[in-house]
């Protein structure tokens, strides 16, 4: 009896741990010994899409082809898809797929009964920068944790930062873009506004010095198009296509491939808000929504404790809000054990161990998966491109039997479609029209301007006001100074009389007895009798 039709054999037994008996994805056929069995097929289970999973490998050996297979299934399934297009190559599954010798070879390898087919698929921009409905978040909405990811700020600093949102919030500064934030930033920092710093509590002028410089750089790395409104609804991901099947929702991120950080990090907003928004359901025969991570090694580098915290328990919950995500990256080392746990089903494509840090990378790798069958050290450096080692959980939640796999040839077009057939697929989407033209609403900065600029007012009046008093007071100190050089007149009669010594004597003789009488009669004392 052969491998591929004995049941006891270890080729069987691990086939048998994929018979399930629910709808499935269809992924590959087993490999074994070297040869690829088409009967032993490899599948994940439609309802265990929410429990996570992590798509690794080396460069070139597959990755997008296996996330772009993943999501047209799930689309074919009535499941929305969100995919994260960081080379520009997934466009391609709105398309349907070229059929040419090496598809074909792919097929029957694999018992696939392949046909090009395209998907419904809408297409994404960060801020509108390149092809894509612009994506836009609110400051607010971005919130300080990942403000303080993309500004690159310490731990003391990320603390401080939040004071600062807390600040906005209570005074009701709307911080909407970047320009609001700094806004604020630099009004606490002021003379104006360092009586208000020291009353939101541990905040130092210098460490607001730092977010303000942090933030300006921030900007001339062309980050203001990003934040503002309208605000994306990220419940725009879940939607469906007429004809029921899922919609793919592609993020074109060419155009921001020199800023990883900030494109990572809102690809966690989007993962954030939509945890924030969506109701308990539990568990569902099918996920409302599979989120695939790309270059997910990005969104962890430098991250802070709180971060990473914040990350590990949307990963956590989110489950249960029906919602699945995928991260994709080069090895599983680059995610935290603690986001690693979190991930049920694995597709592991080739590594490389050309350096020791390469071989130091394959032991670790080999070490997250369960016991196997196969010499995973070896098997992991000798797959070919389109292959992979795959466990997966199974409909009852443990895990599948660790198998090599010859994975199917995706359906759709296996590249990029043209520029014009991408500008065109964006103009005709009814989103197009709602999220296009940005909106700039009056907010925290337009608030602290006009404020300023009312005190400033102010101060010029006041100032004025003192210069035509200072004036005035000059003007009356001339006159009196011009009164004193005028010549006395001659003196009258009766005053050169009054003036005479005589006269003084006399009144001070008259003055002394009439000033007794005067005081006498008003303190009540009486005069002596003689």
């Amino acid at each position: 009896m052969s491998e591929s039709t004995d049941p006891a054999s270890p080729a069987g037994q691990i086939a048998a741990g994929y018979a399930f008996t629910g709808p499935a994805l269809e992924l590959g056929a087993l490999l074994w010994d070297g040869t690829c069995l088409p009967d032993r097929q490899i599948r994940i289970p439609l309802s265990m899409l929410n429990r996570h999973g992590l798509v690794a490998g080396a460069t070139g050996t597959g990755k997008t082809k296996t996330l772009q297979l993943i999501a047209e299934q799930l689309s074919a399934s009535g499941v929305p898809v969100f995919l994260a297009d960081v080379k520009g190559d997934v466009s391609g599954i709105s398309a349907p797929g070229t059929a040419n010798e090496k598809v074909a070879e792919r097929a029957k390898e694999v018992a696939q009964q392949w046909e090009g087919a395209g998907f419904p698929s809408e297409f994404y921009a960060l801020g509108g920068i390149g092809p894509g409905i612009p994506l836009r978040a609110s400051v607010t909405g971005f919130g300080p944790v990942l403000m303080s990811k993309v500004l690159r700020l310490n731990q003391t600093q990320e603390q401080s930062l939040g004071l600062i949102f807390h600040y906005a919030d209570t005074k009701g500064l709307e911080l909407i873009d970047l320009k609001d934030l700094r806004a604020v930033v630099a009004f606490l920092v002021s003379d104006q506004g360092k009586a208000e710093l020291k009353g939101i509590g541990g905040l130092s002028t210098v460490t607001a010095g730092v977010i303000l410089r942090a933030l300006t750089a921030f900007e001339q790395q062309g980050a203001t198009e990003f934040f503002g409104e309208p605000e994306f609804d990220t419940s725009e991901f879940l939607r469906t296509a007429a004809d029921g099947r899922g919609m793919v929702s592609v993020l074109e991120l060419p155009a921001v491939q020199d800023k990883p950080q900030l494109f990572s990090t809102f690809l966690m907003w989007l993962l954030a808000d939509l945890y924030t928004d969506l109701p308990e359901v539990g568990d569902l025969e099918k996920p409302k929504l599979v989120f695939f991570f790309d270059e997910a090694h990005l969104l962890f580098n430098g991250a802070s404790k709180a971060f990473l915290e914040s990350i590990t328990q949307t990963v956590r919950l989110i489950r249960s809000k029906g919602i699945g995500v995928f991260f994709v990256t080069q090895t599983p080392k680059d995610v935290p054990s603690d986001v690693l746990a979190q991930l049920g089903n694995r597709v592991q494509h080739a590594l490389r161990a050309f350096t020791p840090d390469d071989a130091k990378a394959l032991k670790a790798t080999v070490k997250t998966f369960p016991n196997s069958a196969y010499d995973l050290e070896e098997l992991l450096t000798g797959l070919g491109t389109g292959e992979a080692v795959i466990t997966v959980l199974s409909e009852k939640g443990a895990p599948t039997p660790v198998a090599a796999t010859r994975l199917r040839a995706p359906q759709s077009l296996m590249g990029p479609i043209g520029p014009a057939a991408l500008d065109a697929a964006v103009k005709s989407s009814l989103l197009y029209a709602r999220y296009a033209q940005a909106v700039d609403r009056e907010s925290a900065y337009e608030k602290i301007s006009a404020e300023q600029a009312a005190a400033e007012a102010a101060a010029e009046a006041a100032a004025a006001r003192a210069a035509a008093e200072k004036q005035a007071g000059e003007q009356a100190k001339e006159a009196a100074k011009g009164a004193r050089g005028t010549p006395k007149p001659e003196p009258s009669l009766a005053e050169q009389v009054v003036g005479s010594g005589l006269f003084r004597s006399l009144a001070r003789s008259v003055g002394t007895q009439l000033g007794r009488e005067i005081s006498r009669s008003l303190f009540g004392t009486a005069k002596r009798r003689r």
